[in-house]
């Protein structure tokens, strides 16, 4: 695809397991989607920065210029920078899908909640994809012979339904529909209110209305 949806992805990436989770995952969303999606691991972005500031800077900025996020939930903690990301995409009106692959409660179910703090739940242009990972991956396994065909198995049967659910939050109608002078207000605080010198990250002073008209030639905003 000349011009694919990118997503950012939202999720732990501090041990080996989450890293290669997380490059598989993305890889097979892309081939599933016939490259429809690509995705932004900022795992992969260059961390020459000195300081965690830095870091959470580059993080913001491509957040905001992505397309849509993909946000892991799982946990019966939520990580606390996921749960910063999302909200950020929800302030900005950015589609979102929520993955969680953790069997473990820890939400308000009995009253109509998720698996987790309801806070974070019940916003506008989101999917959740949930699907319980130990039993999934046991079935792969059942259906393989080689380490690599379970991963395969496994993966592309994960990154369906999370490519399913791209396609259906994709459907659902902006809030602010395409009104540039509102836009351009939100994206501007989004890039004030963290602090920390974000601002001067962005070095190309037409960037907000770069993304803006992007996404709105893309019918997201």
């Amino acid at each position: 695809m000349d011009n694919p949806y990118t997503i950012y992805f939202g999720g732990s990436l501090f041990n080996h397991k989450d890293l290669t989770g997380n490059a598989l995952l993305a890889e097979h969303i892309e081939t599933c989607s016939n490259y429809k999606y690509r995705c932004c691991l900022p795992q992969n972005a260059e961390q020459h920065q000195t300081t965690a500031r830095d870091i959470r800077n580059q993080d913001i900025a491509k957040l905001i210029e992505c397309d849509l996020g993909l946000f892991n939930f799982d946990g019966t903690e939520l990580d606390a920078g996921v749960v910063v990301e999302f909200m950020l995409a929800k302030f900005l009106d950015i589609p979102a899908v929520i993955l969680r692959s953790d069997f473990r409660t820890c939400g308000e179910k009995e009253i109509g909640g998720e698996d987790w703090n309801f806070m974070c739940s019940f916003y506008p242009r989101t999917r959740v994809v949930g699907f319980n990972a130990i039993a999934s991956y046991q079935e792969a396994v059942d259906q393989s012979h080689t380490l690599s065909q379970t991963i395969n198995i496994y993966y592309t049967r994960i990154a369906r339904q999370v490519v399913e659910s791209l396609d259906g939050v994709l459907k659902e109608k902006p809030l602010l529909e395409s009104d540039q002078n509102k836009l351009k207000t939100l994206y501007q605080w989004a890039l004030t209110f963290p602090g920390g010198g974000i601002d001067k990250l962005i070095s190309n002073p037409n960037f907000v209305d770069q993304t803006i008209a992007a996404k709105i030639k893309k019918e997201l905003a």
